[in-house]
C-alpha cells in the first residue's frame, strides 16, 4: 500500500513548470501532454534493451508512477528522445596534463561533455604551482586557479547556448603549493561562479593540524621543472594520476594549523570549499585495488576515477508511508525493497542505452557498471512518521532504511550478474576484500563469490533537488525541512525567472488531515533549530549503507561562530564520513538571500539549483 498523495495548487504549478522546460520531450509524436507520458517514455526506453522489454517497461513504469523513484534529471530528460545528449548527469574528467596543449585538450573534453548536459569534475592538482618555471621553454606557470577561470569562461559560453545549467567541481590536494590561492579563490562574490571547490584532505593532515605541525606543500620534480627553484628538499608521494610514490619537490613550509584556519575561515565567509577525506573515500571504494580517486561529481555524491559518470536515481520515501501522522504510520518496508530492486535493473540499462561525450567515459562506464540509488523526501517522511529530523530514533529510522535498500540493491545486482554477467573489471577475491562489501551480511558476501555482481557501486545520496520539485516539492534528499511556505524563483528556456509559490509536501498533508489544527506536530522541526552536529549525526547513520558518498550541505544557524568551523569539520572527519560542506545564508550574498532560497540551492558547495541542475 503507498501513501496517498495529496494535491497543493502552488506545488503542482511548480512541478508542471519544471516538467515542461526540463523533460517534456518537445518532439515526441504523440506530444507528451503529462508526467505520465513522460515515464511511459523513458520506462519504455529503458526495457528496450531487455529479453522481454514489455515485461519489464510494466515494472518500470509501475516504480515512476506517483513519483516512488525519481530518476536522475538527464535521464528523465533524454531517454527514449531523439536529443543527442547524454543520459548521464555528471562526470569526473580525465586527468589534466601539465603542457598547454594537455590543459585546451582537457577544456575541450569538458564543453564536449557539457554540450550534451553532463556537469564535470577535476582534479587541478596535476597542474604545476604558480611561479615554477619550465627547463623546454622558459614560461613560468600561471597556476592551477588561473586555468580554472577559462574553464569558468567556457561554462558561461556553453550555457549561453541554450544547454542544460550544470555545474562543475574543481578539487585541489591539500599539500599543493597553490593550495592557499585555491582556499581563498571564492571569497570574492561573482567569482569562479561555475565551480564548486573542494579541499583533498588527507588524513597525514588532519593529524598534522592536531599536533601543530608543519605542513610541506610540494610538486612532482619532473624532468621539464626547472632547477633555478631547488626548494628545500624532497618526499616521496602519490600524486595524483600516478599509481605509485613519486620524487615530489618541497616548495614552502606552512604551519598546518594556520591553513586549516583558512580553509574554515573561507568556508564561513563564503561557504567554500568544501573538504573531501579523499583517504578514506580510496580506503572504502569498492574498486580500490584497480582505480585511485581524486575528485568527485559537482555535488560530492558520487567520487569517481577518471571518465567516471554519475547514473543516479532516488527513493521518493514518502511515496511510502502507511498511515501518516497517525500512532500507526510507517514505512512500506517491502515495497521499497521491490522499488529498489527494480531500480538496479532500470539504472543498469541505463548505462547500455545512453549517449556518451566520450569514448574513454563510455569504456570506464561499462567496465565498472557504477550505479547510485539514494533516497529523497527523508525529512518530510520522517515528520510523517512522527519523528524529529534530530532525534536518534529518527536516525534509526532513517538508516534502517538505507540498509534495506543497500541489501535489497546488492541482491537485486548479484541476480542480475547470473542473468547478464559480471561487470568487467570485478576481482571477486579482491572486491570482497574491500571494506564495504566486508561489511555486508554473509549470504550477500557468498552470492557475489559464486555468481558475481552486476555493479561496482550500488548506492549514493544525491542532493534531489530538482527532482524533489518536480515530485511536488517534497523536501530534498536527506535535507531537513528548510521552510513551511516558500518563494521559488525558477529560470524559464528564454532565460528570465519565473516565481512559484510553494508549501511542504508533508505540510500539505497534514494540513489535508488537520485542516482546524492550531499548532503544528513537534515532528516539523525548523530547520534554524537543528545544530551541525546533528546535521552530521544524520549523514554519519547513513553513510554505512552508502557505497558512493552523500550530498549533504551543513546549514549553519545564526548562532555558529567563525571558531566553530574546524571543531564542525573534524567531527565530520571522526564520525566517518568522507566530506562535509557548509552553508551560512549570510556567506554568498548575490547567490543565496534567504531560506527560502535555501531549500532550492542547498545541495553540497550551497550551489546547485533548479536552475543549474545537478540531479
Amino acid at each position: 500500500m503507498h501513501h496517498r498523495r495529496v494535491a497543493h495548487a502552488g506545488n503542482a504549478r511548480l512541478a508542471r513548470f519544471i516538467w515542461e522546460t526540463r523533460y517534456r520531450d518537445p518532439l515526441a509524436r504523440p506530444p507528451e501532454s503529462s508526467i505520465e507520458d513522460t515515464w511511459r517514455r523513458v520506462a519504455a526506453a529503458a526495457a528496450a534493451v531487455e529479453r522481454e522489454p514489455a515485461t519489464w517497461q510494466e515494472q518500470f513504469l509501475d516504480i515512476l508512477c506517483d513519483y516512488r523513484f525519481l530518476p536522475g534529471g538527464r535521464i528523465l530528460a533524454g531517454a527514449g528522445t531523439a536529443r543527442l545528449v547524454t543520459l548521464f548527469n555528471c562526470f569526473v574528467m580525465g586527468p589534466i596534463e601539465d603542457s598547454i596543449e594537455g590543459i585546451f585538450d582537457a577544456l575541450k573534453d569538458g564543453a564536449l561533455t557539457m554540450q550534451q548536459g553532463g556537469g564535470v569534475g577535476y582534479d587541478f592538482s596535476t597542474l604545476r604551482p604558480r611561479g615554477m618555471r619550465a627547463s623546454s621553454t622558459g614560461m613560468t606557470a600561471s597556476g592551477p586557479v588561473s586555468f580554472m577561470h577559462v574553464w569558468d569562461s567556457m561554462c558561461a559560453t556553453i550555457l549561453s547556448t541554450g544547454a542544460r545549467r550544470g555545474a562543475m567541481m574543481a578539487t585541489l590536494r591539500c599539500d599543493h603549493p597553490d593550495i592557499e590561492e585555491f582556499v581563498s579563490a571564492k571569497r570574492t562574490p561573482g567569482v569562479l561562479r561555475h565551480f564548486n571547490l573542494s579541499v583533498l584532505v588527507s588524513d597525514a593532515f588532519v593529524q598534522a593540524v592536531r599536533t601543530d605541525a608543519e605542513w610541506p606543500l610540494v610538486f612532482p620534480d619532473h624532468d621539464a621543472l626547472s632547477t633555478a627553484d631547488p626548494g628545500v628538499g624532497q618526499v616521496k608521494r602519490v600524486w595524483s594520476g600516478s599509481a605509485e610514490p613519486v620524487a615530489c619537490r618541497i616548495l614552502k613550509t606552512v604551519r598546518a594549523r594556520e591553513l586549516w584556519t583558512r580553509i574554515c575561515d573561507a568556508a564561513y565567509e563564503s561557504a567554500e570549499p568544501g573538504v573531501l577525506f579523499i583517504d578514506r573515500i580510496n580506503g572504502m571504494n569498492n574498486l580500490g585495488y584497480r582505480e585511485s580517486l581524486s575528485a568527485t561529481n559537482p555535488c560530492g555524491e558520487e567520487p569517481l576515477p577518471a571518465y567516471g559518470a554519475c547514473n543516479l536515481g532516488s527513493i521518493n520515501l514518502t511515496a511510502f508511508v502507511v498511515g501518516g501522522f497517525t500512532p500507526t504510520a510507517h514505512l512500506a518496508e517491502e515495497a521499497i525493497r521491490a522499488t529498489a530492486r527494480a531500480a538496479v535493473r532500470f539504472l543498469d540499462n541505463v548505462i547500455d542505452i545512453s549517449r556518451f561525450p566520450l569514448i574513454h567515459q563510455r569504456q570506464e562506464a561499462t567496465l565498472s557498471r557504477r550505479i547510485g540509488i539514494g533516497i529523497t523526501g527523508l525529512a518530510d517522511a520522517l515528520a510523517m512518521l512522527g519523528q524529529r529530523y534530530d532525534s536518534a530514533p529518527a536516525r534509526l529510522v532513517a538508516a534502517r532504511t538505507m540498509q534495506l535498500i543497500r541489501d535489497a540493491a546488492y541482491e537485486a545486482s548479484i541476480e542480475l550478474a547470473a542473468e547478464k554477467g559480471a561487470f568487467p573489471a570485478l576481482d571477486r577475491e579482491r572486491y570482497l576484500a574491500r571494506p564495504f562489501p566486508q561489511a555486508l551480511s554473509e549470504p550477500i558476501r557468498e552470492a557475489i563469490r559464486r555468481q558475481g555482481i552486476r555493479n561496482s557501486h550500488l548506492t549514493a545520496i544525491a542532493p534531489a533537488g530538482t527532482i524533489s520539485l518536480l515530485a511536488h516539492n517534497v523536501s530534498s534528499g536527506i535535507e531537513p525541512i528548510f521552510g513551511i511556505e516558500s518563494s521559488r524563483r525558477v529560470l524559464d528556456s528564454d532565460g528570465n525567472y519565473r516565481e512559484f509559490q510553494t508549501t511542504d509536501y508533508a505540510y500539505v498533508c497534514w494540513r489535508d488531515r488537520q485542516p482546524q489544527a492550531a499548532t503544528l506536530p513537534d515532528s516539523f522541526i525548523d530547520a534554524d533549530r537543528i545544530s551541525p552536529a546533528d546535521h552530521l549525526a544524520m549523514q554519519a547513520a547513513l553513510q554505512p549503507s552508502v557505497d558512493g558518498a552523500i550530498s549533504k550541505t551543513i546549514a549553519l544557524p545564526a548562532g555558529v561562530a567563525r571558531g566553530d568551523m574546524p571543531g564542525i569539520f573534524e567531527a565530520a572527519f571522526d564520525l566517518g564520513l568522507k566530506g562535509c560542506t557548509v552553508f551560512r545564508p549570510q556567506a554568498r550574498p548575490g547567490v543565496i538571500v534567504n531560506r527560502d532560497d535555501l531549500d532550492a540551492t542547498h545541495v553540497s558547495q550551497a550551489f546547485c539549483s533548479a536552475d543549474r541542475e545537478c540531479d
